[in-house]
């Protein structure tokens, strides 16, 4: 296979694992509409290119962390359906890797917004 080859092929991979999570996952699809509000809204309210990066960066952050999540999920719940402690520890620090991301998100928003409104 060649580099071009492989590269389609991973391109693909992606795609399906991105249209797979979206048509399944509630939060997933609310935080791609936070991304497609948050996008435009970066522009207006950030005095910089670098803020504005950091604006896109978290909301992106945010939707990598529920990726990330949402398989851990899904491969737990392929290895067992019944509870098991190891399996819900794993479960438990994924969705706390999602909280401490939209903890971060929403804290980098405020001070944006908080900049933008001159509080700050």
């Amino acid at each position: 296979m060649s580099h071009l080859d492989h590269f389609f092929h991973a391109t693909r991979n992606s795609w399906r694992g991105l249209v797979a999570i979206t048509k399944s996952e509630k939060a997933f699809q609310q935080e791609l509409v936070a991304l497609a509000i948050g996008i435009p809204l970066a522009f207006v309210i950030a005095a910089d290119a670098w803020r504005c990066v950091v604006l896109i960066a978290v909301l992106v952050l945010l939707l990598i962390v529920e990726l990330l999540n949402t398989g851990l999920e899904k491969l737990a719940d392929v290895i067992t359906r019944d509870h098991h402690p190891g399996i819900g520890w794993v479960k438990d620090m994924g969705s706390a890797a999602v909280g401490l991301s939209l903890l971060l998100a929403g804290l980098v928003w405020l001070v944006a917004l908080a900049e933008w409104l001159r509080l700050i």
